[in-house]
């Protein structure tokens, strides 16, 4: 198994009590919140060995990387137990992972993680916020639902291995000079506000830039930007291999359509430009067309979440959007 669906503790129905810290993640913390993540995950999805449920993937570093100021941990006795990391796209937030050490579980630890990045969001301001979760699992909805978050459509994780050959690579961001990359993330702002007032990547396209995780991918339009992806190629929260879409857009209206499949193709090519041999994309069931566009092309769904949000209305979770992206 490759990547997580996104939270692995159960709610609470019991509580620690007043010795339970939440609190600023920090540098010293990173290594020994990355071997709580995978021993949680590990042991929640029933891996014989825990700690190797995800290989090379790293989700923890890269995410405290991003936003060391977005990430929360939980301290019991001195000891780190838990961690989360809220993510901001502008006028949207999202949470994960969070994770808790096993023996903890059921102990409060994963409601008060949840308690300080909705503190975070609120403090934001955000119009929307959400999360991905198991969906076979009662307990983690009815957690995220004591807090607001309302489960809705499935997000399907798909992938595809693509066929080895030459690929051209796509005009991307790490392309520019720095006064066209100021240009082409007003720009790649200006899609995404014509499907969410406020939504942002500028966070994530310079985190993906800054770490040297991947690369975004440009659209290129008659007279504007078509669209955009941010990709994570390889080692980091894509692993060996593999190309992640980690959020994909384009400009709404009559040729959308259009616009994505040139999109997706444009993933593509980066994937075999940089010898990946596979690609992740991941995309939320009410964005009908889009999904059936995607298995229309040989994507086939190897995971499925639920996306949970708060208030509880579609946000860009609609049948006339088309993005990619799964909140993991």
């Amino acid at each position: 198994m490759s990547a997580p669906s996104t939270y692995a503790e159960p709610p609470s129905n019991g509580a620690v009590g007043a010795e339970l810290v939440v609190r600023p993640l920090r540098e010293e913390d990173v290594e020994e919140a990355d071997r709580i993540m995978r021993l949680a995950f590990g042991t929640y999805l029933g891996v014989p060995e825990p700690m190797e449920v995800f290989g090379d993937v790293q989700y923890v570093r890269p995410r405290f990387a991003a936003a060391p100021g977005w990430a929360v941990a939980a301290e019991l006795d001195g000891e780190l137990v838990g961690s989360n990391f809220a993510t901001r796209w502008g006028s949207f937030g999202f949470f994960g992972p969070l994770t808790v050490r096993p023996d903890l579980w059921d102990q409060g630890v994963g409601g008060a993680l949840v308690e300080a990045v909705v503190s975070l969001f609120e403090d934001w301001g955000v119009r929307q916020a959400a999360l991905f979760t198991f969906p076979q699992s009662p307990k983690h909805i009815g957690l995220y639902q004591n807090f607001g978050f309302w489960p809705q459509h499935l997000t399907p994780l798909l992938e595809r291995q693509l066929a080895p050959g030459a690929a051209s690579r796509p005009p991307s961001y790490s392309g520019l000079e720095d006064r066209q990359q100021d240009e082409a993330i007003g720009a790649c702002r200006t899609v995404t506000d014509a499907i969410f007032e406020g939504l942002d990547l500028e966070h994530e396209i310079l985190a993906t830039e800054a770490q040297g995780i991947g690369d975004t991918v440009l659209l290129d339009g008659d007279a504007e930007l078509d669209g955009f992806a941010v990709c994570h190629l390889g080692a980091g929260e894509a692993g060996s291999g593999t190309c992640f879409v980690k959020f994909a857009a384009v400009r709404p209206g009559p040729k959308a359509s259009v616009r994505f499949e040139r999109l997706v193709d444009a993933c593509e090519d980066l994937a075999r430009s940089h010898g990946l041999g596979r690609i992740v994309a991941g995309v939320n069931a009410a964005r009908h067309d889009a999904y059936r566009r995607l298995l229309g092309r040989g994507y086939r769904t190897w995971m499925e979440g639920v996306i949970m949000q708060r208030p509880n209305e579609p946000g860009f979770c609609r049948p006339d959007v088309y993005v990619i992206d799964d909140l993991r």
